[in-house]
């Protein structure tokens, strides 16, 4: 997904209402959210549904990966030799 571009990807209501079809077209092919305004004012944002899904799964690992850099600050980590060292014994390797 691109970021927005204040020229270009920002339509009152009542444009969009008038041009929906062809503005979710355009959300779709060039992969650009829509900021829709109400009386002046940033009131949502349209995103093509591949674009948000992308955006959530990313969202979704960055905390993940927070999360992650948490447990290891706080200790709760385990060494990279015990878990290989754990899997062989699981399989039968060791």
């Amino acid at each position: 997904m691109k970021r927005v571009q204040l020229d270009k990807d920002i339509q009152p209501l009542s444009e969009f209402r008038a041009n929906v079809a062809s503005m979710i077209e355009k959300i779709k092919t060039e992969h650009r959210p829509l900021v829709i305004t109400q009386h002046g004012k940033s009131s949502a944002v349209l995103l093509d549904v591949g674009d948000y899904e992308q955006m959530i799964d990313t969202i979704e690992l960055l905390q993940e990966i927070n999360q992650a850099r948490q447990e290891i600050e706080d200790g709760k980590g385990t060494e990279h030799e015990d878990v290989i060292g754990s899997l062989k014994e699981r399989l039968g390797k060791a």
